[in-house]
This record gives C-alpha cells, structure tokens and sequence, in this order.
C-alpha cells in the first residue's frame, strides 16, 4: 500500500504513545479541579426488594460531607435505551448494581465513611435470574408496572422457506450455544466529573464514546437541554463498547454537583468497576442449519434469548449485528430469526467489542464443524463450498462489496500445512477454522452515521484537524492525521488533533462499530482536499501558473513540469494572509457514508466491509472460556474470586499462561488482496486480535485467528500517477493462524 505514498502505508508509531508509556498522560482519573469534591454511591446488597427507608441523617451530619441524595430527593427522569430506569432508585430495587444514595464530601474518605453511615431498610423479594425461569407463570415481576418480563424489544426476520429447506435437506443439524457474562476490564475504571457554572451550564468530563448523544442523553436525565451541556473527553483507559450510553454515575454526578455547588468526581475502584461495569449480554443461540448431501446449505433457523437483566441498555440489542453472521457469513438461501428478551434480576449489559457477532460467529462456527463431521466431508472444504463471495446479496439485501474469505482460508490452511515442531511428549495437535465478517462503517443505526471535520492550515504551517471523532486508544488521532498530512501533502509531524471538547469539534455519532477510520476518515480528507485547493489557487500568483498545474508533496507546492520551481507550503499560506483581500485556509466537510436506516425488519440496503478469519472450539473453552477475561483482570488486582468456576479457570490460566505469549507474539499476519471501495486512502479501522483470540483460543491445539479488514477506496479518489490514471490498492484481509500444544 505504500506505493506513492509519502505517510500512509508507512510505519507510523501511535501519537500518544511516548506520553503513555513515560507516564505524561493525565487520564481523567488524574483531573483535579479547583475545589473538586469527591462522590461515592451506596448500592443495595439485595438483587430484588423493596426499599422500605432510607435514613441518610447521619450521613448528613459528618464533617466533611457536602451533599447526600437519595431517589426522594431528586426528580425521577428516566434514561437508557428504553428508559426504563432512574439514576437513584425508588420503591425497589431490582439487581445488586441498583444505587440507593450517593455523597459528595471533601475527601473520598470521609464520603466513603459517610456511606457506611445510611441506613437502608428492605424488604426482600424473590428474585428471577434465569430468561426462561422469568418466563413462567407467576414469576416475580421485575418492573411491577409490566404484566410480564417478556421485553417489548424482538427482532425477527424471514427470508425464503424455512420449513421447506429443513424437511427437504440431507442433513439437519441443531445445538444451543450458551454464553455468560463478560465484562470489558478497562484498565482505567468508569468515572465522571461534572460542574456547573452559575448560569446553570454543566460541563462533563467523560469516558464517552458517543459524546454528542451522551451530550442529549445527560441532559434529558438531569433535566436541561442538550445545547446547555459540554462533554470534555480526557484520554481514555480503554472503552471496548462501554462508552455507548448513559448510565447511573454520570447521573448521579451531574446531580451531586449541583447540590453541593462544586465540581464533584465519582470513580470506580476495581470491585466497583466489576460490579456496575455493563458487560456483553449472556445468551442462549438455538440454531438449526440444514444442507444437502454435497454439503451446500439450505438453510438457518435462530432463536436467541438473551438475559437482559434489570434495565435496558445496548446488550438488548445485540441481535441486530448477530442477524448479520446466520445470514451472511456463508451462502444460504433461506434464514429464520428471533429473539427473546428478558427482564430478570440479574445486571443489565452494554454494548462491548463485537456488539453481537462473538456470540454469533461462535454458533454458527461451530454447528459448521457439526455439519461436516455428519456429512463426512472435509471441515475447510465445506466452507469454501459456502462462501459468500464479492457482489453477494445476502438474505438481508445486503450487498458485500468486498469479501476475501476464500482466500483467506486458503492463506491460513498454507500457513497451517508448513512443518509444525513436534508435540511435546504426552500431547497431541488439531487444526481447526473459522471466518468472521464485520461492518466498519456502514452500520447505520441512527439517522446521521457522519462525522464531521474542520481543517486550517496557519502561517506557520501548522494543520490542525478539528474532529468529532473520539479517541478511545484505538489509535485514531494517528490515523486521521496520516490522512489529512498525505492529503495535504505536509509532513505527518505538522498536523495536529483537536478532538476532546464538543464546544469546539464538529457533530461525529461516535466511536463504535469500527466506523472511525473510515467515516471520520473520509470527513477529515475532503476537508483536507479542499484547504489543498485554496492553497494551490494562492500559490497561483506567486509560481505564476494556473492551480491545475500546481502540485504540493513533501511540504512544497511546486510546478509540476518543473518541480525545481517550487515554494515552501507555509510561505504560500502567509502569502495568502498577508496581503490585500487576504484570507485564512479552513475548510470544512461531513461524511455520511451511503447506507439505508436498518429498520425494525433489520434489514439493511448496503453493508461496507468484511472480516474474514478462522474457527476455535473445544470443551475446555466451553466451560472457562467466557469466564478468562474477568478472571485475568481479578488476579491483576488480587481479588479473591469465590467461586469454583473461577477457581479451575484460574488454575487453566496458569498452566497457559505461556502458550498465550507465545500465540500473542509468533502468529503471523497474512494480507490477502480484495475488492477496493471508498476508504480514505485505501485505509479503515483495524483492531489487533491476536490477544482476544488468545484468550478464545486456550485448550485448542491449533487455531487460526480473525482480524478486521479494510473497507471500502473513496470513490473517484486518485492515489497515484496522472489525473485521470487508475490506482490500485490492496484491500488487507488479515488473518493470524497459531500453532500451539495441548494435552492428550
């Protein structure tokens, strides 16, 4: 890729990498502000009973304290995705993460002294915690003023004869794959800081992802408009999903604050942040998948039931994205889906990393392996007699412009086939694989899916991006600046990001379903493109030549049939200021990429990128495997962890411990050349799996690993040669195959 190119396709070390790893960076654990008080919150010990009274008096009256609130003492505005809870609960509380009252005092002490001092007076209730058991007559309600814990969220879809295809098919094959709790383990807790000035404005230090809606959000819940709330996003200690809406401590923040008239910090400790943290939703995926005797297949039927627990937050809706694995990721003709959800008394889950197509991909995997051990036919050779291939449309109507899964396979069965060192005595190896296709920006689940970007360029040749995209550690800053300086053609080291305050950077839906890159991307290069134009059409003057034979690279603007004539790209932008009817260079841009609103059908008119990747499973996974990200982060912190299935998955960390370094760091990447489409620069968000898929991949003998791919080229966009000449650009899908032991 990085054929005429100056800075994109090179290797670019992250921008706020020295500043992290020598300890420079302030994360918003580290914001002190003048006066700053310290909140705590009181959570109920009892997933499911009525609060008969809460006596805060003496709380009240400890030195120190500055604000003590309960559900009584404030408003009940609810929020969250079907706003279904309040951010201090009243009459009832439903889960063990239910806050009961909360203080802002001093010190975080003397707040935490203060808690110890409320009393809270219950009534218990039985409590539901299994879907199916919350289904049952006479189950306790959850939310008294439903009639059921059935949601009113389904999602269902229909494409062909379902029934037809099952009766008629060589082979029916049906499982149900169970999946738990898993929390995102942030290394930096969840925490908030809010303050408002005395014209009644808050301002809101947050771990957001989706600023501008979490902007709207807060201030529906602490009763203000939106326009009278700020979001200032510090650097951030990883997110994975968490970030996508508001939950209890922003609330409860903005709220003490405005009691205790000084800016007040809530933080999570590590139990805490275990405990309220949202987590990837547990479900259940009943599957069928049925095929002919040659193993081509017929057709999908899933049922999904996912545990909501108490409230309503992004796990309910989760189905949207796992819809898109039992469709698309091989070629069937007829798909069944649908879905339970649950309220039970269980903790309400988020959005986290993959936002469905985990769980998905692991069932549909899986019963492909089913598939062609019933058929006796080759597990590698079956999905490639399915796959789905570029300019597919999909039962969804999707449209995969880009789809290089065959390839891939094939990638990953060379790099298997290689010679493999012996086992070690007393174990054996297996092979096994898997695909995994992905959005990366065209995943329209609001009206705007868009970003915004604003481009100046000084006079002393500073570039400043302006961007509503957020940075979360995935690296954006850098890539976006690699666009704007090849665009512009400046050096990488004088482009600057603003991208933390929503007072001052464009409107951006937010960093989620690997949409950065690519959105954000496309805003900050036709903002760029058109600082390139004014710039061009200044230098007009002083080159004496018309822009369209002008040419700016390396940080000159230069003639192009003489590249000796030339002058510096900052001496052209002062040349432009200062001067009679002079001008400064900014420009503006917005990218909403070309996808439909998915309805309530989920169906979708176009889908903008692929993954592609390879399988894992096996029992021991089965058992520990949901349950390994939680246990690692607990022994980081010496926690103890109660129960069994912890202890014995502790245990299988320990004895892999090894072999998860040695996946991390020897697996090879292969890039696997695809159909283009309109990438900014030929480039989109790609995450590092290696370390995830290790994880997934303990007990298994042998794996081979999925990444994220590239998306679409921008269209029209030129990258090399001539007006007018074509560029090619490899589209990357990336795979990981790993080669490891495992006991006989």
């Amino acid at each position: 890729m990085a054929g005429g190119f100056d800075v994109v396709g090179k290797s670019t070390p992250k921008r706020d990498g020295p500043d992290k790893i020598t300890g420079r960076t302030r994360y918003l654990h580290d914001l002190e502000l003048p006066r700053l008080a310290h909140g705590k919150i009181l959570r109920t010990r009892l997933p499911h009973a009525r609060i008969v009274s809460v006596d805060v008096s003496r709380a009240r009256a400890l030195p120190g304290v500055l604000a003590v609130l309960t559900g009584a003492d404030v408003e009940p505005r609810p929020f969250g995705f079907a706003k279904d809870q309040v951010a201090l609960k009243r009459g009832k509380v439903r889960c063990i993460r239910d806050e009961v009252a909360a203080v802002a005092a001093e010190t975080a002490p003397i707040a935490e002294e203060a808690l110890a001092l409320i009393q809270v007076e219950y009534e218990e209730l039985p409590g539901v915690f299994d879907p199916l058991a919350a289904l049952e007559p006479g189950a306790p309600l959850v939310h008294d003023e439903r009639s059921t814990n059935l949601h009113d969220l389904r999602y269902r879809f229909s494409h062909g004869d379902v029934e037809s295809a099952l009766a008629g098919a060589a082979v029916v094959v049906e499982d149900t794959y169970r999946l738990n709790f898993v929390t995102p383990a942030c290394l930096g807790t969840m925490v908030a800081v809010a303050d408002w000035d005395h014209a009644g404005n808050l301002t809101m230090w947050s771990t957001t992802q989706v600023p501008f809606l979490y902007q709207r959000d807060l201030g529906e819940a602490v009763g203000i408009g939106g326009d009278r709330v700020r979001v200032m996003q510090p650097p951030v200690g990883g997110n994975f999903g968490r970030g996508l809406d508001v939950y209890p401590i922003d609330v409860i923040a903005a709220l003490l604050a405005r009691v205790a008239r000084r800016p007040v910090k809530v933080e999570f400790d590590r139990l805490e942040e275990f405990i309220a943290c949202p987590t990837r939703e547990p479900c259940a995926i009943r599957l069928r998948t049925a095929a002919d005797r040659d193993g081509r297949l017929l057709a999908r039927d899933a049922h999904v039931t996912i545990d909501g627990g108490a409230y309503t937050s992004w796990g309910s809706t989760t189905p949207y994205v796992m819809l898109s694995t039992v469709a698309g990721l091989y070629r069937v003709p007829n798909v069944r889906f649908d879905t339970t959800i649950v309220y039970t008394n269980n903790p309400y889950s988020g959005s986290m990393r993959g936002y469905g197509n985990p769980e998905s991909t692991f069932a549909v995997e899986s019963q492909m392996d089913d598939l062609a051990d019933r058929l006796g036919i080759d597990r590698l050779e079956l999905r490639r007699r399915n796959l789905s291939k570029p300019g597919d449309v999909n039962p969804q109507q999707f449209v995969l412009t880009s789809f290089a899964m065959g390839e891939c396979l094939d990638a990953v069965a060379d790099e298997i086939r290689r010679d493999p060192p012996p086992p070690r005595p007393g174990q054996k190896r297996g092979v096994g694989y898997a695909g995994m296709f992905h959005v990366g920006g065209g995943a329209r689940i609001y009206r705007s899916d868009g970003c915004g970007a604003i481009v100046k360029l000084d006079d002393f040749g500073k570039v400043t991006l302006i961007t509503g995209a957020s940075e979360i550690g995935q690296g954006s800053e850098t890539v976006l600046a690699m666009i704007v300086a090849e665009t512009l053609g400046v050096p990488l080291e004088r482009v600057d990001v603003v991208n933390s305050d929503t007072s001052v950077r464009p409107w951006d839906v937010g960093t989620h379903a690997s949409r950065t890159t690519f959105v954000a991307g496309n805003a900050a290069r036709l903002a760029a493109e058109k600082v390139r134009t004014q710039l061009l059409a200044i230098a007009e003057g002083p080159l004496e030549e018309p822009a369209a034979a002008l040419d700016v690279k390396g940080g000159w603007v230069f003639v192009k049939r003489d590249p000796r004539r030339r002058l510096q790209y900052e001496a052209v932008a002062r040349a432009g200021h200062f001067r009679d009817g002079g001008r400064v260079l900014v420009a503006e841009a917005f990218y909403d990429p070309p996808t439909a609103m998915l309805d309530k059908l989920i169906n979708e008119s176009r889908v903008v990128s692929t993954y592609e990747g390879a399988r894992f499973h096996e029992q021991r996974y089965r058992e520990y495997g949901p349950l390994l990200h939680d246990v690692a982060k607990l022994v980081e912190e010496g926690l103890q962890i109660p129960d069994r299935r912890y202890q014995d998955a502790l245990a299988f960390i320990a004895e892999s411990k090894e072999r998860i370094a040695e996946i991390y760091t020897t697996t090879p990447v292969i890039l696997v050349p695809a159909a283009t489409g309109p990438a900014p620069k030929g480039l989109t968000s790609t995450g590092d799996s290696r370390m995830n898929r290790a994880w997934t991949a303990l007990g298994t003998p042998a794996i081979a690993l999925p990444m994220p791919v590239h998306n679409e080229l921008p269209m029209g966009l030129q990258l090399t040669g001539a007006p007018g000449q074509d560029s090619l650009v490899l589209r990357a899908a990336v795979h990981i195959s790993a080669r490891f032991d495992s006991p006989a």
